[in-house]
């Protein structure tokens, strides 16, 4: 049985924020949950830019808000959904989406009802930023945070002590930018992804989209409806790469990385050809950002590695009392954050023992040894890509829980698959009933452990 009981402040109210405060507070803990919006959600809260009330002038800031109007989920959502809180097809409501795939308005409607369905609401502190984050001598950690007062956009600063921090503030806010020279002088407009919503801004123009992971291919075929020619740099791709994308565009290229940009408004790529372009998009993706640690030793974010952490969660000198819930990329996350969090809140109250502080070291330093030895770059660290579903079963030994259903691993693999295959439609294929098969079992399951009044 679990021996302690703690308090435990949990930062940001995301898909990882309230799955964090659900299994501490299952486990006996008292969380509550800091969320500097009015509501939860996280990153699957739209708003148009102007609405964004942290944006500025600059499109290369990072924004509070940083979804596509068009923006559907890369996995179905019976893979994507929490591991006990199945992503039911929504009903045929006017404002339901019931596609396979469902746009981002869908993903906010399922973690609302999640919060409501396990009465998470009265655990966040909305319009509550927190500013700082340090440890006590008593092991214990102060957290300052800023309220938003009612009517008002002052702020007022206050601080609590607590036992432990759980940090789950995603890594969708601080833009990473393409370095590229000349681009001071580039006449052009550029933006970041995150500053993208809807493609009319762009009629008739040269655009210009560097990456081409799911942002980067999504937006440069919304794009391509109206642009003049959308031009995406895959910096993967051989050095002579310049050819047409398959599909219904005949005005989409893909090139190898930009050398340079000029001043009369060309960009060279690294063939040697070039475009005059209007518009660079940098779909470059974006740097973990902690700023309430600090210039906290504990924690350092070198290249996108956030480091040292143990399995990536936990800083092996000032374990369990900090921990980190959401950082691995390239996975299916509802589940990842359950299981991270059912880990870290076992460990807090006893039932989880983890490895000595040392021990832990070791391990890290070796894994980071492992990945320099095969060449695996530092930004991928948190990369976990074919080594997911491992990972994955090692947190529910650790949990003395089920592993992840084989229907959840194949419908993800399938997905992967498709998406690279057939990038532009793939989403809809699955909605015509291609890839049915794989319903299947995740249908049985659902059936047999949720029954209807369990479901969304």
């Amino acid at each position: 049985m679990p021996s302690r009981s703690l308090r435990v402040a949990v930062i940001g109210a995301g898909a990882a924020g309230l799955v964090a405060a659900r299994e501490l507070r299952r486990e006996g803990h008292a969380p509550v949950v800091f969320e500097r919006t009015d509501g939860v959600g996280g990153t699957w809260v739209y708003e148009d830019a102007d609405a964004d009330a942290s944006a500025s002038t600059d499109p290369l800031r990072s924004r509070r808000s940083n979804l596509y109007a068009s923006l559907r989920t890369n996995l179905p959502r019976e893979c994507m959904g929490f591991l006990d809180f199945p992503f039911a097809a929504a009903a045929a409501g006017p404002d339901d989406d019931p596609r396979r795939f469902p746009g981002h308005a869908e993903v906010l409607r399922y973690l609302r009802e999640f919060a409501r369905r396990f009465d998470l609401l009265g655990l966040v502190r909305f319009q509550t930023e927190v500013v700082r984050v340090s440890r006590e001598a008593s092991e214990s950690w102060r957290v300052r945070y800023s309220k938003k007062e009612a009517g008002s956009e002052k702020r007022e600063p206050e601080e609590e002590v607590f036992d432990a921090v759980v940090v789950c503030n995603g890594h969708y806010y601080q833009t990473r930018v393409a370095d590229i020279a000349g681009l001071e002088a580039w006449p052009g407009k550029q933006l970041h992804s995150n500053s993208y919503r809807v493609p009319e801004p762009f009629h008739g123009q040269a655009v210009v989209l560097i990456g081409c992971s799911v942002s980067g291919m999504d937006i440069s075929r919304d794009i391509a409806g109206v642009a003049k020619e959308v031009h995406v740099v895959d910096r993967s791709a051989p050095a002579a790469t310049y050819q047409r994308l398959p599909g219904d565009h005949t005005n989409l290229w893909i090139h190898s990385m930009v050398d340079r940009a000029e001043q009369d408004g060309s960009v060279v790529f690294q063939d040697g050809s070039r475009v005059k372009a209007d518009v660079i998009i940098h779909c470059t993706g974006y740097k973990y950002s902690f700023p309430f640690l600090g210039d906290d030793s504990t924690i350092s974010v070198d290249d996108n590695r956030v480091g040292p952490l143990y399995k990536h969660v936990f800083p092996p000198r000032v374990a369990p009392q900090l921990s980190f819930i959401g950082l691995p990329l390239r996975v299916i996350p509802f589940a990842l954050f359950e299981l991270q969090s059912n880990w870290v809140a076992g460990v807090l109250s006893g039932r989880i023992e983890l490895p000595s502080e040392e021990e832990m070291t070791r391990e890290v330093m070796a894994f980071y040894s492992d990945l320099d030895a095969c060449g695996w770059p530092r930004r991928y660290t948190h990369v976990l890509g074919d080594f997911e579903f491992k990972y994955e079963e090692w947190l529910a030994g650790q949990c003395r829980r089920e592993k992840i259903e084989d229907w959840r691993k194949e419908m993800y693999a399938a997905a992967v698959k498709d998406n690279m295959d057939h990038h532009g439609s793939y989403r809809d294929m699955w909605d015509d009933g291609y890839r049915d098969h794989l319903l299947v079992q995740a249908n049985r399951d659902f059936a047999l452990y949720f029954p209807a009044a369990l479901q969304p």
